[in-house]
């Protein structure tokens, strides 16, 4: 019955849909992946976002190489900012707005030099490329909050002078000529005592997980319903086969293998038609019908 599903033509249905199935299942599970990133970022905001400060002492380490799971911990700092390393950092939109971040080297007590990022600052009306204005950094010793992020990789572009294409800490300790702490930077928290015009402070990181399981899930679903759409196909080419065998052995639709042959009826022959008498059997007729 279902012999047909060995035919070239429905193999390559069958190999079309396995093939199909495997990239949902290949979309899939990349969706999940997402998730377990997204899932373990909204975890280190959970618990580092808000987490009481810790010093510079404990946090050293971090700023040589971050340990991940340590990103987004607040860390509290006491030291001077060298206002003439300030850059700001060129391609940063902030909820949909185009701008920049400022970033300042910041040295510590210790003699150690970290950098902090203070803040996101809109583009400028006045002078393409740069924004209006940057607020300066407090003078003199300051306390500082900061929380620990990522440096960022190189950039195969160019920034215009006093900017930086990104927030490489290597590529900015080479512009300096003195040595940064390369293995982390701090994002701004709170500053002590404060300035007297401060950038636009960074938002809070969305804790929400997003579609990436929903995703996952209809890819999940689509390779099943590939191989359900395939089965029902089948089912439905095996009903029609069995359909017109059907109709192939009832004699009344003309079938060719046990079809009742019918006999045919003879016409009556037509009468044969009498020939015209002659004058000699006219006069026999008439004697006999006379007694002679």
């Amino acid at each position: 019955m279902y012999r047909f599903l060995f035919s070239s033509k429905w193999l390559g249905y069958l190999l079309l849909a396995a093939i199909f199935a495997t990239a949902c299942v290949f979309l899939g599970r990349w969706q999940m992946d997402r998730r377990a990133e997204t899932l373990a970022e909204i975890n280190r905001v959970v618990a580092n976002y808000s987490a009481e400060p810790i010093s510079f002492p404990e946090a050293r380490d971090q700023f040589n190489s971050l340990d991940p799971a340590r990103e987004w911990t607040q860390v509290e700092l006491t030291g001077t900012y060298d206002v003439a390393g300030q850059r700001i950092v060129r391609n940063r939109p902030l909820n949909g707005q185009p701008g920049y971040e400022v970033v300042v080297p910041f040295r510590l007590s210790s003699g150690e030099t970290v950098v902090i990022d203070r803040g996101w600052l809109p583009i400028g009306n006045k002078n393409p490329g740069s924004p209006d204005s940057v607020p300066a950094p407090p003078g003199g010793e300051v306390t500082a909050v900061v929380r620990l992020k990522h440096p960022e990789p190189t950039l195969q572009r160019g920034a215009p002078e006093g900017q930086l294409a990104s927030i490489d800490l290597a590529a900015y300790s080479a512009q300096l000529g003195y040595p940064l702490l390369t293995g982390a930077y701090g994002q701004l928290a709170a500053e002590t005592p404060p300035a007297a015009q401060m950038p636009v402070a960074f938002p809070k990181p969305s804790t929400e997980e997003g579609t990436h399981l929903s995703y996952s899930l209809q890819w999940f679903a689509f390779g099943v319903l590939m191989f359900v759409g395939f089965g029902y196909a089948a089912r439905q080419q095996a009903r029609n086969a069995a359909i017109d065998a059907e109709d192939d052995d009832d004699p009344s639709t003309g079938g060719d293998m046990h079809s009742a042959v019918t006999p045919a009826r003879r016409r009556p022959a037509p009468p044969r038609k009498r020939k015209k008498a002659t004058s000699e059997e006219e006069e026999d007729a008439l004697l006999d019908a006379q007694g002679y």
